[in-house]
């Protein structure tokens, strides 16, 4: 008899796949990979066009099926939320998001459904998001509290997090995630630098303007006096509400043409613009995104990162951990110190470097992949 495990792929057709698309893709891959005996993976995605299908069964080769439901993404999510629907029915069902169907089930019968959560914005920051969004998730966090056997976590932080906003008991999981596979340095890496318009030399930060997520605090700390003159590049939106990127820049002292911005990026120019980078900056206030991390580290890119849980139990020692205390000047004062020894300093850069490799070998989707399936061998 084989043991079918379903996972929620839709994310892999979103308009916008985004970060939780890449960790489905990834980890869906591993799953297909690391299969025990007798264990195969299928998928599970709403009513979309044939080339949607089509796309998944190409970036999922060795998937054992793909189940169609009968409701389009938007409804589906709707009747999820409110658990009107019983389809994709039951069996072994896993989400690499909270898009899934909860619902009650006899898990004794063999049925199953486990989801992952990537962080609590719509809680601790629902201004983050839309409020549809927002409201959504919340109801969907509800349900995984009450028909949730399992949830999936990136970092002990956030499980923590999440356990004091709601009681899952003992059915949160940690798996960590990995860098993406994709992440690799191409052969014309010069040319693509070029074409970027990216100098010889500069820092790399990831976020927006919102308050929490730092990037304020890093153009501040660029435009403090004396500070090595480096170009930032900053890996998320140019704008927030009604503040601009460079404008802040400005304001800030940094000079102008300095900070250049790219929403997203083809794998390949991520990782050449991270590997490029004299240092990778991750000053999110909370909620930070361990992946960010990972990836820098994989590349070899010496890390300075804000002390929130997430950033310090990913890194282990391996960056340069800034404290934030009460987000403001004093904040922006030591980053700027951590960002300017580490750009100044070539040894401290090299031994960071060093380091970030040494660490991101504790990352793999290979070893994400058996854990989930010991997770369901377990449940």
């Amino acid at each position: 008899m084989t043991t079918r495990l379903r996972v929620v792929v839709d994310q892999l057709t979103a308009p916008v796949p985004g970060a939780v698309g890449r960790y489905t893709l990834d980890l869906t891959r591993a799953l297909i990979e690391t299969a025990p005996k007798n264990c195969e993976v299928a998928g599970i995605v709403s009513s979309s066009p044939p080339t949607d299908y089509e796309f998944i069964g190409a970036a999922l080769p060795g998937l054992a099926d793909l189940y169609r439901t009968s409701l389009a993404r938007r409804e589906l999510a709707a009747a999820w939320q409110v658990g009107l629907t019983t389809s994709p029915g039951g069996g072994i069902i896993h989400s690499p998001s909270l898009f899934a169907p909860l619902r009650k089930h006899d898990r004794e019968a063999g049925n199953q459904v486990v989801v992952t959560v990537h962080d609590t914005l719509a809680i601790t920051h629902p201004e983050s998001l839309s409020a549809a969004e927002s409201a959504w998730q919340r109801a969907m966090l509800k349900r995984a509290r009450k028909y949730a056997d399992a949830v999936v976590v990136s970092t002990h932080a956030l499980a923590t997090r999440l356990a004091a906003q709601f009681d899952f008991g003992d059915r949160i999981r940690v798996i960590s995630p990995a860098a993406r596979s994709g992440l690799m340095i191409p052969h014309d890496a010069s040319q693509r630098l070029t074409s970027l318009g990216l100098p010889s030399s500069y820092l790399v930060t990831t976020g927006s303007l919102e308050p929490h997520r730092g990037v304020g605090e890093v153009l501040a700390a660029l435009g403090r006096p004396g500070m090595p003159e480096l170009p930032l590049i900053v890996l998320g939106p140019r704008e927030w509400g009604e503040q601009h990127l460079a404008t802040v820049a400005e304001e800030s002292g940094v000079r102008r043409g300095f900070v250049k911005s790219f929403d997203s990026l083809p794998d390949a120019d991520l990782a050449v613009v991270l590997a490029g980078a004299a240092a990778f900056i991750a000053p999110a206030h909370e909620e930070g995104d361990p992946a960010t991390l990972i990836e820098a580290f994989v590349l070899g890119t010496p890390v300075v990162h804000s002390d929130v849980a997430e950033y310090t139990e990913t890194a282990a020692g391996a960056g340069v951990a800034v404290p934030v205390g009460i987000a403001g000047e004093a904040y922006v004062n030591r980053l700027a110190a951590a960002i300017s020894t580490v750009a100044t300093d070539d040894a401290l850069a090299e031994r960071l470097s060093i380091a970030g490799n040494d660490r991101a070998r504790a990352f793999g989707w290979r070893d994400s992949a058996e854990r989930v399936w010991q997770l369901h061998a377990d449940l």
